[in-house]
């Protein structure tokens, strides 16, 4: 591995920002100092003006192998996430086969271990019927991210609705369970109010505040029961916020939660504009939600911002509304999205650290990852605040070719991307020499 030394750059970590140098040796952050010199021969970038953030951690992408990879690969959608400083993700089941088995799960690690230039873990899926096998997992806690359960239909045939396995499951996990939330009787009667709902503004009133509620709330119910560790994904209405607390540190909550960019950035206002391209599950809702969203992630109610980065073909998309693919393709433009609003104001960029870096890295028990310190792996972003980003047609990575943020043009720009100590993202490329290791955690 080559020696690196960031020279004069601005470190952003752990709640505050400082110049000093940064030496990467042998995949690990080797010193953080002034004036650094190391022996031997090393490379050296100038940070000077740069800021230097620990690799965003994506806790929920679907990047669709096996079995889905018309839409998409494990390949192609990691090296989308490094060049949006995304140097480890945390991967869906509701691919094709679905990972349900220890076997499954596992063929999905081998292919990452062979295509992925960032860093992964999977998360053991679970459906009606696979109670005992999900339980298994419990012998993998330290190289498992956790286990999912959609209490919700979403894209797939993945939803468990079946209240003994969920009670089994609740009980007997050791792992981390994280639950897509929607009740499926309020989906179901709310389709029925809207039978001839023929565009994507429809989309948040037939997966509703209710839907998220009532599911969400059963969830935190059993979570309570059996004190389970449940994180509940991608929250999108005001209501559900009461579910969740700031009155303790991360790192003592038993039930946390998620906010997905998207979430954060457009309203139902938007449908008009976009249509299917932001038709997701759950479903992007009015603005007083997101104005809520917002409030809750600044107080810490909300702790990690993620992506559920999903991605579909132009085609599927447009399809009418009713047929079109829920899921918008979102994890190579996250980082700026965020870099974004913190120029606006809307949030420091300690924060956008904060729950894009080290409260993923705490959420889950990840080993050495999250943060810039001596003796972790050198999963690092260089940002230049004072540049420009324009999505573009030729610079999408994602194998679907598009997203909703094409012709904007971001005040931030990735400049570097580093994982394990390697470059794997620089002058607009993505230098795919490298592959990414298994996240390990600390449980």
């Amino acid at each position: 591995m080559t020696t690196i030394l960031i020279k004069n750059v601005t470190i952003v970590n752990e709640g505050s920002s400082r110049v000093a140098d940064v030496l990467l040796k042998d995949g690990l952050i080797h010193k953080i100092d002034n004036n650094i010199t190391p022996a031997g021969n090393y490379k050296e970038i100038n940070g000077e003006g740069l800021h230097l953030l620990p690799g965003v951690i994506d806790d929920q992408v679907h990047f669709r192998e096996p079995g889905l990879t018309h839409k998409a690969t494990i390949g192609t959608e990691a090296a989308a996430a490094v060049a949006g400083g995304v140097t480890s993700f945390m991967e869906m089941p509701n691919t094709n086969p679905p990972a349900i088995t220890q076997q499954l799960l596992e063929d999905k690690y081998a292919i990452a271990a062979a295509t992925s230039v960032a860093n992964y873990s999977f998360f053991m899926g679970v459906s009606n019927t696979n109670a005992d096998e999900v339980l298994r997992t419990n012998d993998k806690k330290k190289d498992v991210c956790g286990v999912k359960i959609f209490m919700g239909s979403s894209t797939g045939d993945m939803l468990v609705d079946n209240y003994l396995t969920l009670s089994k499951i609740f009980s007997g996990s050791e792992l981390l369970i994280a639950t897509h939330c929607e009740d499926e009787r309020v989906v179901t009667a709310n389709k029925e109010k809207y039978p001839d709902a023929d565009n994507a503004s429809f989309h948040p009133l037939i997966r509703d505040t209710e839907a998220c509620f009532a599911s969400s709330f059963s969830a935190v119910q059993l979570a309570m029961m059996h004190n389970t560790r449940l994180h509940i994904l991608h929250i999108s209405t005001a209501r559900e916020l009461q579910l969740f607390t700031n009155m303790f540190p991360l790192t003592d909550k038993r039930i946390t939660s998620e906010v997905c960019v998207h979430h954060l950035h457009f309203t139902a206002n938007d449908y008009a504009q976009y249509g299917n391209l932001i038709k997701c599950n759950p479903a992007i809702k009015a603005p007083e939600n997101r104005d809520a969203l917002w409030e809750a992630l600044l107080d810490d109610r909300l702790d990690i911002i993620a992506t559920d980065h999903a991605p579909h073909t132009w085609e599927e998309k447009q399809l009418p509304y009713q047929k079109a693919p829920a899921g918008v393709p979102l994890v190579q433009h996250s980082l700026i999205l965020m870099l974004q609003y913190a120029k606006q104001g809307k949030l420091s960029i300690e924060k956008v650290v904060e729950k894009m870096c080290h409260a993923p890295a705490q959420c889950f028990q990840i080993a050495n990852r999250g943060y810039i310190r001596e003796g972790y792996h050198a999963d690092l972003v260089l940002v230049n605040m004072n540049d420009t980003y324009t999505v573009s047609k030729e610079n999408i990575l994602y194998k679907c070719g598009w997203s909703p943020f094409e012709g904007h043009t971001f005040p931030a720009k990735i400049v570097n991307t580093i994982v394990n100590g390697n470059i794997v993202y620089e002058n607009g490329q993505v230098l795919d020499l490298y592959r990414g290791q298994r996240i390990l955690f600390d449980r």
